[in-house]
């Protein structure tokens, strides 16, 4: 029989990246915990894993080095023996408007969250050979999950360098859907408001949460769930499932975290 699949997710020491890891190692993945910094947050992540029964490994590398990033999925298919999924979860998320962007803020986005998802694709392309997409157990082989973002659907021009980086991957996943078939399906998953971050506070993220059709964005477990079923869907490439709530539905001047402030500043950072 096969060996249990292995899926690299990028990211996963801490927040959605942990989640991902946790709920694939719960449904039957090895898992490659990569981390950029946060080694011992990984190690923990690693360490809850294997205490639940299931396998994991910590890499650490700098996705904005290309060497670095090329090395990767390597080393998890040496480590592993073998590599059949890429998750990309890590991503730089730091203000900017029209006022306050330059080269220097475009290419940081760019290389935290475009680059290294190409690169990473190509490389699990090469892992993979001539392997059949799907194994002899069924499981499928050869996919990548990109993490987006509902605001692509739904655009304002808070966030204009991550914004312009997320678009950027978003298209990039319908290159690399067509570049890498039959061997690799390239996927996307849009979360909405997930977890607090930046500078909003419990009270905004609350708000901002509810700010949905359903009235509800989205968790890590839903998160985490939509990229199994995109892990372990072979009939699915080219596409992306938005887990939102509903909120790319409706239109918003403006990014969420200001919209749930009552008198929200024009320029962050």
């Amino acid at each position: 029989m096969d060996a249990l699949p292995v899926v690299l997710v990028t990211g996963a020491a801490q927040r959605i990246g942990r989640a991902i890891a946790l709920h694939l190692a719960a449904h039957g993945w090895r898992v490659a915990v990569h981390f950029r910094r946060s080694a011992a947050s990984a190690a923990a992540t690693v360490a809850e894993i294997q205490a639940a029964g299931g396998q994991a490994q910590a890499f650490g590398a700098d996705l904005a080095d290309e060497t670095a990033c090329n090395a990767l999925v390597p080393a998890v298919q040496a480590a592993f023996g073998r590599v059949d999924a890429v998750v990309n979860n890590a991503s730089l998320f730091e203000y900017d408007d029209l006022a306050s962007f330059s080269a220097a803020k475009m290419d940081a986005h760019w290389r935290a969250n475009t680059l290294p998802a190409i690169l990473l694709a190509r490389a699990l392309h090469a892992a993979l050979g001539d392997a059949p997409h799907v194994g002899s157990r069924g499981a499928p082989r050869g996919c990548v999950v990109n993490l987006l973002d509902q605001k692509l659907w739904n655009p304002n021009p808070d966030y204009l360098s991550y914004t312009l980086s997320k678009a950027a991957l978003e298209a990039a996943g319908t290159l690399l859907a067509q570049a890498l078939a039959p061997h690799v399906r390239v996927c996307g998953v849009a979360p909405g408001v997930t977890l607090l971050s930046g500078e909003m506070s419990g009270a905004e993220f609350t708000a901002a949460h509810a700010m949905t059709p359903l009235p509800r964005s989205s968790t890590p477990d839903d998160v985490a769930r939509a990229v199994r079923f995109l892990l372990e869907s072979p009939a699915i490439t080219g596409t992306t499932l938005l887990v939102d709530g509903g909120q790319h539905l409706q239109a918003q001047g403006r990014d969420v975290l200001f919209l749930a402030r009552d008198d929200p500043p024009k320029t962050k950072r």
